[in-house]
């Protein structure tokens, strides 16, 4: 369908399960895979590489921050541009932000390959935890010039309207990358190295086959020659900035937090820890998937002018984002057992116990942690980058920091509830961000 006429005279209620449930598809197929990744490693390479794995996983998505960083801050602008009829600087964009993509690619993943070791003594990993996590994220530092352009395309062919071809194409890459990660490790007994390497692979075919209508000329957004200025780069970096410093603050967060739990409970008390991310990367790329695939929706009526549009999608927005939060508080707490299971299903008696307990405290989490997600998103889309950037820095980092402190009495407890303070904590900050700008986003149409 036609970007225009979808964003701008499509009912709201409608454009939500045309956008924001295959948006919600794509990323539940992703998260599932990363799901399977955590099942695969911890069955057929054991609890030593499951530790290894979530000690090497922040630095994996620091390597993808960047590009997240150009690939979020450009769809911003482009949908903008669209719903202001300016197609040439919206194309200009999209060409600019590829090719910076690609360049942080190479710069990054240099980097990361050089510094691996270093990084994982720092951490205080040794012997084949150490050489486990290094081996994982050298690969990943090896592939990052041609994979990190990957989750961009996905949000540029949503503003081209190819909205299922996005959808399949995430679907494609999580079950290649599942099908080859099993036979990596299953069938050809390779080391945790394979594991990574089957996601890589994944993404390059998919990234290559997401090019294929904008190199022919298909789609809405086409390629063009490129013409870079300050200002340009300065509102890519600013829309995008949200979800960088969401990146890289929580991923210091995890890092923070698997130093301590190294020291406070070992391979055991990460292991746990790791349970609770790959629950948390089932979930929240649910909420991000629905939140942004409208996005562009909103952008581009927030260009048009037509306020009244944003206010009805917004709220289909936040309801959704509600209804998933809260049923995953229910699923979370009363099936802490198998869930665990699932991960470790030779876990011992000491992990079972400690992630179930942990898994019972994680789960008041999503009680609140929908509200501050859903507000993030919209302060975003309307080129509002500060309250955004505010939201996810105290979010990721600000607050999980103090609540080290305030709950380090209660030792790994101290740990687990982390989470649910945090979302709360974020939840009241987005609520005096939506009172702030309230005039402003209850304008009439103009």
């Amino acid at each position: 369908m036609d970007s225009h006429k979808l964003f701008s005279a499509t009912s709201p209620i409608k454009l939500f399960f045309i956008a924001a449930i295959p948006g919600a598809v794509s990323m539940l197929a992703s998260a599932l895979y990363q799901m399977v990744d955590g099942v695969f490693v911890g069955r057929f390479l054991g609890t030593t590489a499951f530790a290894a794995l979530n000690l090497a996983m922040p630095f994996v998505i620091i390597n993808f921050a960047l590009a997240d960083l150009i690939g979020v801050g450009s769809s911003v602008p482009i949908s903008v541009k669209l719903g202001q009829k300016r197609e040439k600087e919206a194309n200009n964009i999209f060409t600019c932000a590829c090719l910076m993509i690609v360049i942080a690619g190479i710069i990054v993943g240099a980097l990361l390959y050089a510094a691996a070791p270093l990084l994982m003594r720092l951490m205080g990993a040794d012997g084949e935890f150490a050489g486990f996590a290094v081996a994982y994220l050298r690969v990943y530092a090896i592939c990052s010039p041609v994979t990190t352009i990957v989750f961009a395309m996905d949000n540029f062919l949503r503003i081209s309207g190819m909205i299922r071809t996005s959808m399949f194409l995430n679907i494609f890459m999580s079950v290649l990358s599942a099908v080859l990660e099993y036979l990596f490790l299953g069938v050809f007994g390779f080391g945790i190295w394979g594991a990574a390497l089957a996601t890589c692979s994944g993404m390059i075919v998919c990234a290559l086959i997401a090019l294929v209508p904008f190199l022919r000329g298909k789609a809405i957004l086409k390629f063009c020659r490129p013409r870079f200025s300050a200002a340009m780069i300065r509102q890519i970096i600013a829309c995008g900035s949200p979800n960088f410093l969401n990146n890289i603050a929580g991923r210091i967060t995890s890092i923070l937090l698997n130093f301590i739990l190294v020291r406070l409970g070992g391979e055991t008390a990460v292991s746990v820890y790791g349970i609770l991310m790959y629950v948390d990367g089932f979930i929240q790329p649910l909420l991000y998937g629905m939140c942004d695939s409208l996005q562009p929706a909103v952008g581009y009526n927030w260009g048009a002018g037509k306020l009244s549009r944003v206010r009805a999608i917004e709220k289909c927005c936040f309801a959704a984002s509600a209804v998933i939060s809260l049923l995953s508080v229910v699923v979370i707490r009363l099936f802490p057992g198998p869930i665990t299971r699932m991960f470790m299903g030779d876990a011992g008696e000491e992990l079972f116990v400690m992630s179930v307990a942990a898994l019972g405290l994680f789960a008041f989490t999503y009680i609140t942690r929908w509200f501050s997600f859903a507000t993030q998103s919209y302060m975003l889309a309307i080129e509002k980058p500060l309250p955004a950037c505010i939201i996810s820095v105290c979010t990721a980092l600000v607050f999980p920091v103090i609540l080290i402190g305030v709950f380090w009495p209660l030792g790994l407890t101290g740990i687990w509830l982390n989470f649910a303070g945090t979302a709360l904590l974020a939840a009241i900050t987005a609520l005096i961000v939506l009172l702030k700008f309230r005039r402003e986003l209850m304008q009439p149409d103009h």
